[in-house]
């Protein structure tokens, strides 16, 4: 199996994600897009209905469908996205990145009446090659939220490691929850591959803790976007 970290941002750096709402329809892109078959044309009518953390509508969805990929895992951030996937079938990635972001800029320009580019290009496709790249990248990603209130985890300066974590469990935009045991979006990640990795629940949790003081950017090659 190959791993990729799939990232895009907004044209110019701008704000892709607005509000909670902007958030939930792309959590739902993720899950309605990863479909071989077309993706149902009424799906838009749905996404208020995900305001219950998302669960009912995916776990009515999920029989029978074929995935593109496998979801590992995910970050959303107000400019930026990351995810780490692998491809089920055939060209999986382009064809769900494809219908992934052309959704999503569709819905996010007739919302705010805007026309244009949304993304700053084609998304950035980066292999997973090497054991450290492997080992790092899923905390990178659940990291990211850090950024809002806790930068300095990045130079691994963070003096209050608790109150990091705690943050961590209450943002809901990434599969960091669900790693931990803490159910938020439990339809759309494949986690077993990394759970089997880190010694499930209680061992990604207590290894994302011991990452958080040690964490070397470097160890991560190509997490940004230039």
């Amino acid at each position: 199996m190959v791993l990729f970290h799939l990232l895009n941002r907004g044209v110019d750096k701008r704000k892709i994600f607005l509000d909670d709402k902007d958030c939930l329809r792309f959590i739902h892109d993720l899950f309605e897009f990863n479909d071989t078959a077309p993706a149902d044309a009424n799906f838009h009518r749905h996404t208020q209905q995900m305001m219950d953390i998302g669960r009912p509508s995916f776990e009515k969805k999920r029989r029978g469908r074929k995935l593109l990929v496998q979801l590992h895992a995910f970050c959303l951030m107000p400019n930026h996205y990351h995810l780490l996937v692998s491809p089920i079938v055939e060209d999986g990635i382009p064809q769900f990145m494809k219908k992934l972001n052309m959704g999503y800029a569709k819905y996010f320009n007739e919302r705010y009446e805007r026309v244009g580019a949304l993304f700053q290009g084609k998304y950035k496709s980066v292999p997973i090659t090497t054991d450290r790249h492997f080992l790092w990248i899923p905390y990178y990603l659940h990291f990211n939220p850090l950024d809002l209130n806790f930068p300095e985890w990045r130079t691994q300066e963070i003096k209050n490691k608790s109150k990091a974590l705690e943050y961590l469990k209450t943002y809901r935009w990434s599969s960091h929850c669900d790693y931990a045991g803490i159910k938020n979006f439990p339809s759309l990640t494949q986690r077993g591959f990394l759970l089997d990795f880190f010694g499930g629940e209680k061992g990604y949790t207590k290894s994302l803790t011991q990452a958080l003081g040690s964490f070397d950017a470097e160890m991560v090659e190509g997490m940004t976007l230039e």
